[in-house]
């Protein structure tokens, strides 16, 4: 790839993203229009010569899920038939992320597989996603995928807070070495861990915290928020046993239902996340919950995509 053969579209899923990432690269934003027509279905056109480019589609897949995806799709076709070069899809949240496995005893399908063959099959011929929920769906794909990892920017912005006696939480026994890395990262920090489990049938999970987080700010580290209500139970369970503060920091703002009610009403003092998935005005208005933006770290990955550079180094412990 040549940098004067780059060009970046942005999708209606993430227009001001792409546009941070654009202004990054000191590129224009490439002229697309997505649409509907009368009965619903996508309309794509392309609005300028891509003859022999080099394609970046900024493009999250956030709910609505099915038509954002089918969005990237169409419009990654649209620029092969436009005769691009190449196109790669810049996906900073990657839905259907958390269907990677059929579970033991069911008949459903294993989206993200799925996902990843439409992606391929859509001729796209990179793939660069943020904090894949499962780092085992990069093996879905016979593409490469760069898995960008934003605990560079969240760590930055805890260093920057100066949170006085830290305790690094994990949600639960799973994002054990997730938290281990990030206490390590921030000068050996104490480390706590959620142990969730239901005692009995037909009675509420119980929340044990494992670690001492008495007269400490209890820092949780998790890939995404969704409903929130571990989250906001946590935060709970840690002022109960005595945290004078709990910030959670995430990568993925996904919100859906309840969340963003239950945070404005929970223990929790802050919640720290990113762009992968544009706030509704909703959860900025609840005061607690505070945006970083990726922008940087894709439009360096992407340079560096192009200037064939290592893009690992960027995350090198």
């Amino acid at each position: 790839m040549k940098k004067e053969k780059l060009i970046l579209f942005a999708g209606p899923a993430s227009k001001d993203l792409g546009s941070q990432i654009a202004r990054y690269l000191n590129e224009p934003l490439g002229y697309i229009q997505v649409g509907a027509f009368s009965d619903g279905e996508t309309s794509i056109e392309i609005s300028q010569n891509i003859r022999g480019m080099d394609v970046f589609l900024v493009q999250s897949t956030y709910q609505p899920g099915n038509e954002h995806l089918m969005q990237l799709l169409l419009m990654a076709d649209a620029c092969k038939r436009a005769s691009a070069n190449s196109v790669s899809a810049v996906i900073p949240y990657f839905g259907y992320s958390r269907q990677d496995r059929r579970p033991r005893n069911t008949r459903g399908p294993v989206s993200a597989k799925l996902v990843a063959d439409l992606i391929e099959t859509a001729d796209i011929k990179r793939v660069i996603t943020v904090d894949l929920h499962a780092d085992q769906i990069e093996g879905f794909f016979s593409i490469p995928v760069d898995n960008i990892y934003s605990s560079t920017i969240l760590m930055s912005d805890m260093w920057k807070q100066g949170y006085p006696d830290q305790v690094i939480v994990s949600p639960d026994v799973g994002g054990v070495q997730r938290a281990r890395a990030i206490a390590r990262r921030l000068g050996n920090a104490s480390l706590a861990i959620i142990d969730k489990r239901r005692e009995a049938a037909n009675k509420s999970e119980v929340m044990n915290i494992i670690g001492d987080v008495d007269q400490k700010t209890a820092i949780i580290f998790d890939d995404m928020v969704d409903t929130a209500g571990t989250l906001c139970n946590a935060a709970a369970a840690l002022k109960e046993k005595g945290a004078l503060k709990t910030v959670a920091y995430a990568a993925h703002p996904v919100l859906s239902g309840p969340a963003i009610e239950r945070i404005a009403d929970s223990e929790l003092d802050e919640l720290v996340v990113t762009d992968t998935i544009p706030l509704m005005q909703e959860a900025k208005d609840t005061g607690k919950i505070r945006q970083l933006s990726i922008a940087e770290l894709l439009g360096e990955t992407i340079e560096r995509i192009v200037a064939d550079q290592s893009v690992s180094s960027l995350y090198a412990e």
